[in-house]
């Protein structure tokens, strides 16, 4: 790897260090990547440092996204406002949209420049020790060796110390059905000090009315907590694809009119497919 990588990948974890508060705190965040090999990336001390550990960095620190401009889309200015007001009245919402509508570029751009937010990418393997685990980490702390009552209680004495958190847990559909209760202790904890966003496309609200409709165990005391609605976010608009397109080196029509007829209004495919278009136009 050359250096003018290894520096761009030093400058993203200076900035990475800036939103997490702390050195300790960002290497606890970072998998794999000791506060010993932070301290050396940030010294210049690069000699003992694999290519390989490198490459894992940038991809934590999504690098290579720092090479695609964020569009303010419908759903990115719509997401912002929604994450604001929970942050900042410590509310509960759900929020749906189509998959590719932007709601995770959105959650991690407003991660990078708010403080104590906290995202987490939701997985089916979770049981409720491995969220809590996540959630710390995410926090800049090291959970290594507590037992599932220590980890919730420096959970919600952090939480509550800080100034205005959210934590926005994205593809929460994805979460099994113990975790999700577990939703309901979290919140019963944090209500009035922490905000909460539970974000997904429409199966979330779809497996939510199933446990209503079943009277499935917690669903009832889930659906009060987000306040007993969904806020839908809109399909991708034609514009928002056109003004991507721009902000992202397309200035040919037939090149902009290629990616809105291939999207099919998912903003990856559209990332793809200008991504091929530049590609092809550079040759």
């Amino acid at each position: 790897m050359e250096n003018r990588e290894k520096q761009l990948i030093k400058q993203a974890l200076e900035e990475f260090i800036r939103v997490k508060g702390s050195q300790n705190k960002a290497a606890n965040a970072l998998k794999g990547i000791s506060p010993a090999t932070v301290s050396q990336i940030l010294n210049g001390n690069w000699e003992l440092i694999s290519d390989e550990m490198w490459r894992g960095l940038a991809a934590q620190l999504n690098l290579r996204n720092k090479t695609w401009n964020i569009v303010r889309t419908t759903n990115f200015n719509d997401l912002t406002e929604i994450f604001t007001d929970a942050q900042d009245n410590s509310l509960v919402m759900a929020v749906t949209g189509d998959a590719g509508c932007g709601k995770t570029v959105t959650a991690k751009h407003y991660q990078e420049n708010n403080a104590n937010v906290f995202v987490l990418c939701c997985n089916e393997f979770w049981n409720r020790k491995l969220f809590m685990q996540e959630l710390l980490r995410e926090m800049g702390k090291n959970p290594a060796g507590d037992t599932v009552g220590e980890m919730m209680a420096d959970i919600v004495s952090t939480l509550k110390r800080l100034d205005s958190p959210i934590i926005i847990m994205d593809e929460a559909d994805k979460l099994s059905d113990q975790v999700f209760y577990f939703f309901i202790t979290l919140y019963n904890q944090l209500e009035d000090h922490c905000g909460i966003i539970l974000m997904a496309t429409d199966y979330l609200e779809k497996k939510v009315s199933r446990g209503l409709r079943l009277n499935k165990k917690g669903y009832k005391e889930i659906f009060s907590r987000i306040g007993r609605r969904f806020i839908h976010l809109q399909p991708t608009s034609q514009q928002d694809i056109i003004e991507v397109c721009v902000a992202n080196g397309l200035n040919d029509r037939t090149d902009i009119k290629n990616v809105v007829d291939n999207s099919d209004s998912d903003l990856r495919r559209v990332r793809r497919k200008v991504f091929a278009i530049n590609k092809k136009n550079a040759k």
